[in-house]
């Protein structure tokens, strides 16, 4: 146990040290401190305003200005991306201005532009309505001719019986009038001209129908250029048109439809001179408004360049200004209203730093006095915060997935980086397959600066973080590729010639009488004469089950190995003998005693039925084992470890809430005064409900929470073992899927001589293997290896009920926080 203790502490192993402080700043050097803090990013402010909302607290007004200037900038960047100008990537250098300067340059800024863009608008409209009249000259003229002719309708026939009838003259619509053959009065007849915009033609030319009741005429043409919606800055197509109708009623029904469908009505004059003297004027204006928004949009462009070359450092500004008075507003006032009280966590070894940063904060402000900073009592349980780069983030985002660690407990991320890649590559064993994860891993991490500036989508995003987790993963799928001796799924002789041979010339067929042993083993992995052969699957079958279940219980008897390195931690004697102990016996009487049956079958190269054999060890412990005897005083052995793994259920059970509730009426009794940091019943490791002091010991809620934890316990041995199974079952199922693959797909189409066949085939195997094999296979094996971390690995040791340590730090603000 000395031994033990003298070893160098890991880094990761255990969450850093923290320690409360409290904070007493003076008014006039409060806002450089904490801004010098956020640069520093070490310490984790508590809100002592929790009671009071947002508008009562001190700095209101300034977290209003900030966020008004927020708003600005937001303006000025939909701006820049309306306009179709890019941010300059690093701002030129201008001399450093104070926040109230930049507040009135970014008013005046606004201001500026918000005039810009009305003039271009009402620009832009004017323009519009020209663009609009003089297609509507151009369209609508068409089917105009002088006052004194006729409309003249096309390809339209009327039964003759239509003009013989008597009393149709007084029923005749107007079409039929101006249809009909002879002189007719044109003194009644009116039309209107616009545009309207393409995909609501039909049913504006049916409205109009109905609601003159088919007393109108309807001509239409679309317009050669398509039109700017200033709503939706969109380019349209719009249709020019003209309706004849007769009567005031029908003219106010026409204008209020054309008002309802978005139709712009021109007045269009009859006579051709006139229209052609209108246009000239029209072309006129036209070339001047467009002269005038080309220099408009010239002169926006420029100002919208500037500002965008110092967009993200406005932005960078603000969002740590807005940041540092959210900060102060978690601050209380002394009573003297001269200083600022702040408390929070910071770890023990930034103490120094965070002193010489609030001494140079003092000296910057030219105050007088200087900021008091001193270690407090702890009142809660401290927040957990890991040191990491950028090789081990990964790797504890997984665990915090999980749960966040409690403070100063053993954290499963030191393990996590080798065990969930290689648990990863034994489902995934592959090694071609490796070789392609592992270039797509190199190729994240050698654009790890390029990438990392960029805005990812979320899937992206997720697999560039876990780069390095992808680096390990393929590595070590080409290490067990290699041991399955797979490529794509066919086998090679990487390491030397096989240790078979066959016995006749059908070695291949699945009727043969199998393979004969001539030379050594194969020196590494398995022999590549075991694929194709009669004996591949129960062989492979039979391996990887095995292999699964030693790697199961190692994994678990790690994880209960780390409870006992908690419980000495935080000097739990309790856990230790009544958790710790029981565990580990139990776990091993059973599953560590068929892992070493495993590993004795393979060396010994016994036929026995282990099956039958651990059945039997509950049904029938006194009966000779026989052909299942793999070695002396087995037995008696299985007996013995039978014994212990029954002893262990009531060891784990019974004796720990009796031990609790005689320790606690020991201790508010006053049958003993015993420091509470030094009993048996820790108050940083004693279960929740056994910290409520005022109130009586509920030893019924104790005895029933510990008697579920055994019998989780009990259960989870068996089924957190078969759990481990998934990973013969994948490796099997990704093996069989690349075996179909190659030879149903890519041998299939080879055997035939079309070139077309071949590149098809070629082009399916390609397709599966990248979005099957390396995409859906890698996520399933991927959760696989998440869950057998989580579920079967973690539980033995890991509670999780922690929180995160969320210093206040510049660099971790982001655009959520505008």
């Amino acid at each position: 146990m000395g031994y033990i203790d003298k070893l160098p502490a890991m880094d990761l192993m255990r969450s850093e040290k923290m320690t409360p402080v409290q904070l007493i700043i003076p008014v006039e050097s409060a806002r450089r401190a904490v801004s010098y803090l956020g640069q520093l990013g070490l310490l984790q402010f508590r809100d002592l305003n929790a009671d009071k909302s947002p508008f009562q607290r001190t700095f209101v007004n300034q977290v209003k200005r900030c966020a008004e200037m927020s708003r600005k900038l937001r303006f000025f960047k939909d701006q820049i991306h309306k306009a179709g100008l890019m941010s300059a990537p690093r701002p030129i250098l201008q001399p450093k201005m104070e926040l109230e300067q930049l507040e009135i340059q970014l008013a005046e800024y606004e201001h500026e532009l918000l005039e810009m863009n009305n003039n271009s608008e009402q620009l832009r409209q004017s323009y519009n309505e020209l663009l609009e009249l003089k297609i509507v000259l151009q369209k609508a003229g068409g089917f105009l001719v002088s006052s004194k002719s006729h409309v003249v309708s096309e390809e339209i026939e009327l039964d003759d019986h239509v003009y013989s009838n008597e009393d149709y003259a007084d029923t005749t619509s107007l079409l039929e009038k101006e249809m009909r053959p002879g002189p007719s009065n044109q003194s009644g007849l009116s039309f209107i001209s616009g545009i309207i915009i393409r995909s609501k033609v039909l049913m504006f030319e049916r409205m109009l129908f109905r609601a003159t009741r088919g007393n109108m005429l309807f001509s239409q043409a679309p317009a050669d250029e398509k039109i700017l919606d200033p709503v939706s800055t969109d380019m349209v197509e719009k249709m020019a048109f003209v309706v004849f109708f007769s009567g005031e009623q029908a003219k106010t029904k026409i204008l209020r439809i054309c008002e309802a469908f978005g139709a712009n009505c021109y007045s269009i004059p009859e006579d051709i001179t006139e229209q052609r003297q209108l246009n000239r004027v029209v072309l006129s204006r036209l070339s001047e408004l467009e002269a005038t928004l080309d220099a408009g949009i010239r002169h926006r462009n420029n100002a919208l360049t500037f500002i965008g070359s110092q967009l993200s450092k406005w932005i960078d500004m603000v969002r740590r200004e807005k940041a540092v008075y959210d900060t102060l507003n978690m601050l209380n006032f002394d009573v003297t209203k001269k200083c600022l009280v702040g408390e929070g966590w910071c770890p023990i070894f930034a103490k120094t730093q965070i002193q010489e940063v609030l001494q140079r904060a003092t000296f910057d402000s030219n105050s007088q006095v200087g900021v008091v900073f001193h270690a407090m009592d702890a009142v809660e349980s401290p927040p957990t915060y890991f040191r990491t780069n950028r090789f081990t983030n990964s790797f504890q985002e997984i665990v915090d997935a999980y749960g966040v660690a409690r403070y100063q407990e053993a954290n499963p991320a030191v393990y996590t980086i080798i065990t969930f890649p290689f648990l990863f590559a034994v489902m995934f064993g592959d090694w071609g397959h490796g070789i392609c994860l592992l270039l797509g891993a190199l190729f994240l991490i050698s654009r790890e600066s390029k990438l990392g500036s960029r805005k990812l989508g979320s899937i992206m995003e997720m697999v560039f973080g876990g780069r390095y987790l992808l680096l390990l993963m393929s590595l070590f799928s080409i290490y067990c590729g290699l041991i399955y001796n797979e490529f794509f799924s066919v086998p090679y002789h990487i390491f030397g010639g096989s240790a078979y041979k066959c016995r006749d010339a059908t070695c291949s067929d699945a009727h043969s009488v199998g393979l004969v042993k001539f030379q050594d083993a194969y020196p590494f992995g398995v022999d590549p004469s075991w694929r194709g052969s009669r004996s591949e699957l129960p062989f492979l079958n039979s391996l990887k089950m095995k292999m699964s279940i030693l790697l199961g219980v190692t994994q678990m008897n790690l994880g209960i190995i780390l409870s006992y390195f908690n419980a000495r931690f935080f000097h739990n004697s309790l856990d230790f003998r009544y958790q710790f102990l029981p565990q580990m016996i139990f776990l091993n009487s059973l599953f560590g005693y068929l892992s070493m049956l495993i590993v004795i079958k393979w060396c010994t190269g016994s036929q026995a039925d282990l099956y039958h054999v651990m059945i039997y060890m509950f049904l029938s412990p006194f009966e000779d084992l026989g052909d299942n005897q793999l070695f002396p005083g087995q037995k008696a052995l299985q007996i013995i470890l039978l014994l212990l793994a029954i002893i262990a259920v009531p060891w784990m059970l019974f004796p720990k809430p009796f031990i609790l509730k005689k320790l606690h009426s020991e201790r508010f009794q006053g049958r003993t005064y015993k420091m509470l940091g030094t009993s048996e019943m820790d108050m940083d490791v004693e279960p929740h409900f056994a910290r409520q002091h005022d109130e009586d010991f509920n030893f019924s809620e104790v005895f029933v929470h510990q008697m579920i934890h055994s019998i989780e316990f009990v259960l989870g041995s068996v089924s957190n073992t078969a759990s481990y199974l998934r990973l013969w079952a994948l490796s099997l199922a990704h093996s069989e899927l690349s075996t179909v693959f190659y030879e149903k797909v890519l041998l299939l189409a080879w055997g035939y001589d079309s070139i077309i066949i071949r590149l098809v085939g070629l082009a399916v195997f390609a397709f599966a293997t990248a979005f099957i094999l390396l995409m859906m296979e890698t996520l399933s094996a991927f959760l696989h290896a998440l869950r057998l971390h989580w579920v079967e690995f973690m539980n033995k040791f890991y509670h999780g009920d922690g929180y995160k340590f969320r210093p206040f730090s510049f660099a971790s603000l982001t655009d959520a926080d505008d």
